[in-house]
């Protein structure tokens, strides 16, 4: 119950944080719309939201060069915004998703090297809040090792959730999909997760 409860509050909050962005949203579309140059405000709103997810899921370097080119690209297509279909930060965070498919195996490449590291001690930096978001230090090989079990639709989810720090709406708006397939897909990763643990737990 308490959970539950628990649960709902955090939505609540999200939600009128979700509120007070659109707002915000609003008025920046308005100024880039009728100035170019005012998309400058975008990037300093948003630029290191996205530049932490990009990063905390590849690497540094890579991190880095997804962040810019997702205000490049957006910077772009900034007359195709639509704010009907939700706000400007989960708009750039699907524009930075979609730039990272072309980088699945360095993605996997990443989290099996933080594997191999003293999860306790070594882990550093974006990596570090990357990892401890998902649960305590001492669970981080394991679920470095299920995040790798994850299909790309699943991780999409997961990740943007945790080191994005989207709320579900925001997740549903990213990929372009449903909130109830945003439900399920994270369903599927819990049980995913929880598969994995207890199997390390197991034979550890």
């Amino acid at each position: 119950m308490t959970a539950d409860v628990t649960a709902g509050a955090d939505r609540r909050a999200g939600d009128r944080r979700a509120g007070d962005r659109r707002a915000g949203d609003a008025e920046l579309v308005a100024r880039f719309r009728r100035d170019p140059d005012a998309f400058t405000a975008v990037y300093d709103r948003y630029f290191p939201e996205v530049y932490r997810y990009a990063v905390g899921r590849l690497d540094v370097q890579t991190g880095e060069d997804i962040a810019a080119e997702t205000f490049c690209v957006a910077f772009a297509q900034r007359d195709r915004f639509d704010p009907g279909r939700g706000g400007l930060r989960p708009w750039l965070f699907g524009i930075a998703t979609n730039l990272m498919a072309r980088h699945r195996r360095k993605e996997a490449r990443h989290y099996r090297a933080l594997m191999r590291t003293d999860a306790a001690s070594s882990v550093e930096g974006h990596e570090a809040r990357v990892v401890t978001s998902l649960a305590a230090r001492r669970l981080q090989p394991r679920l470095l090792k299920a995040l790798t079990g994850l299909n790309q639709g699943e991780r999409d989810v997961v990740l943007l959730i945790a080191v994005g720090q989207l709320s579900h709406e925001e997740v549903a708006q990213t990929l372009g999909i449903a909130a109830g397939t945003v439900r399920s897909r994270l369903s599927r990763a819990r049980a995913k997760f929880q598969k994995t643990i207890d199997r390390e737990a197991f034979h550890g």
